[in-house]
């Protein structure tokens, strides 16, 4: 089933959803922004919900707010009113408990062009480089360290050196380690800003087939200003 929401804002979202439980699901709602100083607001009553392992898409003209609702969504910025949450549903499709705010640490994030962000020499590098330092994390590292190769697995990676420097791959295969990064925490959400801009035709098709196989995984939003 497949339906289209009009927002109040020019942007639209058109929500898939797929026959299997959903026992989780993202909202926005009535989302408003306004930057600070300013007397316009850049998003306007915003709502709209994304199931569990599900995939969403977000489109809109270049300047109508499509990347200031992600940085939202991210807990980069702070809606000037309106919520954003997620609901938990049980085996009944009820809530089975108040709404709870959609924690920015949960959120994976993969903005346009985000090749241009890689600091790292090397592909093992530039996956850890946000990783915790601290000693006492050494749990936490482990967790990480184990979700790793699965993540490299997941977008198709697992062919290539982790020596490799990550400035030499492809565009194509930029992307993939861009999304391995994201993936290595498991987020919750995992939003894409134009994933397919500045790619060729094959490497676009690379990346729609992944986006394919990902959403029976996670929870996906994507943002373009091409709907075709």
């Amino acid at each position: 089933m497949a339906s289209y929401v009009a927002l109040s804002s020019p942007i639209h979202c058109k929500q898939f959803e797929f026959p299997s439980l959903i026992s989780r699901k993202s909202r926005s709602r009535d989302v408003c922004y306004r930057p600070p100083g300013t007397q316009l607001n850049i998003l306007n009553g915003v709502s709209f919900s994304l199931p569990e392992k599900s995939l969403g898409l977000i489109f809109g003209q270049s300047g109508s707010g499509k990347t200031t609702l992600l940085q939202l969504l991210a807990g980069l910025s702070k809606p000037t009113s309106g919520s954003i949450y997620v609901q938990k549903y049980g085996n009944d499709g009820k809530p089975n408990m108040s709404p709870e705010p959609l924690p920015p640490e949960r959120v994976g994030i993969v903005f346009q062009f985000p090749e241009r962000y890689f600091v790292a020499d090397n592909v093992l590098d530039e996956v850890i480089f946000g990783w915790p330092r601290q000693s006492g994390e050494l749990q936490l590292k482990e967790y990480l360290a184990l979700n790793l190769q699965r993540a490299v697995n997941w977008v198709g990676l697992s062919g290539i050196s982790l020596d490799k420097d990550p400035h030499s791959l492809s565009g194509g295969y930029k992307r993939r380690l861009a999304l391995a990064i994201q993936l290595v925490q498991i987020p919750d959400l995992l939003i894409l800003d134009e994933p397919l801009a500045g790619l060729d035709w094959k490497a676009r098709a690379d990346v729609v087939k992944l986006l394919k196989h990902l959403k029976k995984e996670l929870t996906i939003l994507v943002v373009s200003h091409d709907l075709k």
